[in-house]
């Protein structure tokens, strides 16, 4: 694969109710959008895997040739291992194009959007502006039989068309977009088993 492959990657946790929002909302609305207003862009989100592949490759592969990483903002993203690879692996492609702050443009490669509680990021967090979903970030199905669904949809209309500008202005796919690995868990010796007599 040498070129793009996805539009957007949706990067986000898995703790709390961010990824019930994500699959019962967000997701379909967010394509629905795009598709509306701006043809078919493709989305990536980690559930569409294939059976029996590997995981941390599929997920890297995806992350490489995607033009547009979505954060989905909670207090667990900035204390996930995979949500930090992945933000630190886009940070280090604008670093290399000299975007968001690091020299020609401080528009970005990532597009936060806040699903829940900012008082709890860590300063990395909270450095680029990200759109405020909070007031719609409701995640059971029963959400979408509500007068306030209207507005959840207006906003992800929105939305749709900042990223779509946004995927439109991508750079030009290239081969080595770093890619920040995920650490390897530190493991502790097996303690020894006790001694039956």
């Amino acid at each position: 694969m040498s070129e793009y492959e996805y539009d957007l990657f949706i990067s986000y946790s898995r703790h709390g109710s961010v990824q019930k929002w994500l699959l019962n909302h967000f997701y379909d609305k967010l394509r629905e959008s795009l598709a509306d207003e701006y043809g078919s862009l493709k989305v990536y989100m980690d559930r569409q895997m294939p059976s029996a592949v590997h995981w941390p490759s599929n997920l890297r592969d995806a992350l490489r040739h995607s033009k547009i990483m979505v954060q989905l903002l909670t207090p667990p993203y900035f204390q996930s291992p995979w949500c930090m690879a992945e933000m630190r692996s886009m940070q280090a492609r604008e670093e290399m194009l000299g975007l968001a702050g690091n020299g020609v443009s401080s528009q970005g490669l990532i597009y936060p959007i806040l699903y829940s509680d900012s008082e709890n990021f860590p300063e990395e967090g909270k450095v680029r502006a990200w759109r405020d979903f909070k007031d719609v970030a409701y995640p059971d199905p029963s959400y979408q039989q509500s007068i306030e669904y209207n507005k959840f949809h207006l906003k992800v209309r929105e939305l749709a068309r900042d990223l779509a500008q946004l995927v439109a202005q991508a750079p030009p796919w290239r081969p080595d977009w770093p890619l920040v690995e995920v650490p390897e868990p530190v493991l502790l010796p097996t303690p020894p088993l006790p001694r039956f007599e």
